[in-house]
């Protein structure tokens, strides 16, 4: 086993468990990433990369493989439905990865209709041998995330994990939807909990999990070696330190938005939320400075993101197009959020 991975764990008794941050497009570049494990996160991993375009050099998705010493341990995600894509990928990462995860998960159409993602849980052996040909390509350990099922037919996420299992994978992670249920209904916890007891590696829970109350409740009914939280933590990273203080894993006088702020407080909720989110807008920022550089389209974003739900958020939009440079238009959403938390 790893260093990075931790053996599987029993029942939850209220100990801390890992948080993880979940691969998604548009949103986990290095930048947040970094961000996020500010704000508590325990485990980042990249965006999910097509495998076929980082075996044929292609530049974009090369910048999405880019780290930070500061991102330990530093865990890419490939998608492919071609073996030997996938195999290759993985050999070309194994250098600077400290563990590879294969995206077993996605749903969008983009990636499903190459049978990639969430498709191959369609094609169950297709994707075991695929786990079992990586494993066997690199020395690092392998990971795989994945859904329920494809939703056309019985769940099969259970058994794909005693495969999975049996081929050498590590660590599992499992949304508690289907292909094709996409994002719609409430996640099955129940069918976590099933895979969860099949198997001695252990099996991370995805799936409406956005505050402390969700995180207990999902701890409780699976006993998941840990959680991923996704569209929970989108322009809200802060999350992560929401679930901590909330099961008593931190101190909320220890966040680094609290303990750079002398009148926290004295600020009522609505301010507290306006002078978190400057706190972690304005690192955001700092950390992309720092590597890859501030990059328009993505801090566009998150900047849509980071704003979403607070009173004035409109004029966000505003700004975004009345600014000239990407520096001046980052000082303008700081200084959006630094008012409202004056108010």
């Amino acid at each position: 086993m790893s260093q990075y991975i931790q053996n599987k764990p029993g029942a939850w008794h209220g100990e801390p468990r890992p948080l993880f941050l979940a691969p998604m497009a548009g949103v986990s570049d290095l930048p947040f990433r970094l961000l996020a494990k500010d704000c508590g996160a325990d485990v980042t991993i990249t965006e999910f990369t097509n495998s076929t375009a980082l075996t044929r050099e292609a530049a974009a998705s090369w910048r999405k493989m880019e780290s930070d010493e500061r991102e330990v341990p530093f865990i890419p995600q490939i998608f492919g439905g071609d073996l030997n894509d996938m195999a290759t990928a993985a050999t070309m990462l194994e250098a600077s990865a400290d563990i590879i995860d294969l995206n077993f998960g996605c749903p969008a159409p983009k990636v499903t209709k190459i049978c990639a993602g969430a498709a191959l849980m369609g094609e169950p052996d297709t994707l075991v041998d695929m786990v079992e040909e990586i494993v066997q390509s690199v020395s690092i350990p392998i990971t795989a995330k994945m859904r329920l099922g494809t939703g056309g037919q019985a769940n099969n996420a259970t058994e794909i994990c005693r495969r999975l299992e049996d081929v050498g994978a590590q660590r599992l992670c499992i949304h508690g939807r289907t292909l094709k249920q996409r994002y719609q209904g409430n996640a099955n916890w129940s069918a976590i909990e099933e895979a969860v007891n099949a198997v001695e590696i252990p099996v991370v829970a995805n799936g409406d999990i956005v505050d402390a109350e969700s995180a207990a409740a999902c701890l409780n009914r699976t006993a998941a070696s840990g959680l991923m939280v996704g569209r929970g933590a989108i322009g809200r990273p802060s999350v992560f330190a929401d679930i901590k203080v909330g099961l008593g894993w931190m101190d909320e006088q220890d966040l680094p938005w609290v303990k750079a702020d002398e009148d926290w407080f004295d600020r009522n909720e609505q301010q507290q939320q306006f002078k978190t989110r400057q706190w972690c807008w304005d690192k955001y920022i700092e950390y992309a400075q720092q590597t890859i550089g501030i990059q328009p389209r993505w801090m566009q974003r998150h900047a849509v993101a980071f704003t979403k739900g607070l009173p004035g958020s409109k004029k966000v939009r505003t700004i975004m197009h009345t600014q000239p440079t990407p520096e001046l238009m980052a000082a303008e959403i700081s200084r959006f959020l630094g008012d409202g938390a004056s108010v």
